[in-house]
């Protein structure tokens, strides 16, 4: 469903330029849900808008649903994230109209494409997937903002998207009311086959997705792959298996990009006194690669 291939994205001024991606590669496949997470300035969220059509890449290349969206036209781009793309915000100020019902805010994305009566029939049938029906009549200031937030994935839903975005959709709720958000999040890809894609802080969002991908410094540096199902896993926490072995849900695989090359945790570099070095030996072990200190190396002589 999307593919990024090399993707570079620079913001220029007059006196600076910020290179927010360097080189991205990424694949995210039809009716996946996926998350991507990352430090603030990482580029996980300039990545969503570029998917979006909200921004455009500087360089690589980028698909979505087999669509290269590097030769869009300014007409066919307000088609694609008409069409396309749903987009879910973490500021409700942004996602919702204040002064209309649940119901009017869903239906306000279908003004122009379909008469009242299935205007409406649209947004009941909407608010009831995300469990909200029964506040359709309620405005913002009545609504909780767990209750604003799955508003919001009604609206994102209105135009039948092959893709649902998210920035941040929990970061502003607690804990209980962004575990209910996930869960809607689950239940949409289940039932409407749809391909969900998550920027977020939250790591909570792992235990509910397949699959992590982390990005750092423009680039995407590991993937955090499921080991089992989901399903798999709920069977598991009814059968009371222990607390550990339930966290143990993720693989954490490095990324190798096209060129051979992959983001080592600085971490792991600072606990072999490596980090900030420019020079590293690399040597074949059987089936390992090592990398070795040099400095460490020449010492032990």
């Amino acid at each position: 469903m999307i593919v990024c291939e090399n993707l570079v994205k620079i913001y220029k001024t007059n006196e600076i330029e910020v290179v927010a991606l360097q080189g991205l590669d990424l694949v995210v496949e039809a009716g996946e849900l996926m998350a991507i997470i990352g430090n603030s300035g990482s580029g996980k969220s300039t990545l969503l808008n570029m998917i979006g059509g909200l921004d455009r890449p500087s360089a690589g290349k980028l698909f979505v649903d087999g669509k290269d969206l590097l030769k869009f036209t300014d007409k066919e781009l307000v088609k694609y994230k008409r069409e396309t793309v749903g987009f879910v915000w973490q500021n409700n100020a942004r996602n919702l109209i204040p002064y209309l019902t649940a119901e009017e805010n869903v239906e306000l994305p279908m003004l122009f494409f379909k008469n009242q009566q299935d205007r409406r029939n649209r947004a009941i049938e909407l608010l009831d997937m995300v469990g909200l029906s029964h506040r359709r009549k309620n405005k913002l200031e009545e609504l909780s903002g767990g209750e604003q937030q799955r508003v919001a994935i009604a609206i994102a839903l209105a135009n039948q998207p092959k893709i649902l975005l998210a920035d941040e959709p929990t970061g502003a709720v607690d804990t209980k009311t962004a575990a209910q958000i996930l869960d809607v999040f689950r239940e949409l890809n289940s039932s409407l086959g749809l391909t969900i894609v998550i920027v977020t802080h939250d790591q909570q969002i792992s235990r509910k997705v397949d699959r992590v991908v982390a990005i750092r410094d423009g680039r995407t540096s590991s993937e955090f792959i499921r080991r089992r199902s989901y399903r798999e896993e709920l069977e598991a926490m009814e059968s009371q298996e222990s607390i550990e072995e339930q966290q143990d849900t993720h693989e954490e695989l490095a990324v190798l990009d096209r060129a051979g090359r992959l983001q080592i945790p600085r971490e792991y570099l600072e606990h072999l006194g490596m980090w900030g070095a420019k020079k590293v030996k690399v040597e074949l072990e059987d089936d390992r690669i090592v990398l070795v200190n040099p400095e460490r190396k020449a010492q032990a002589k």
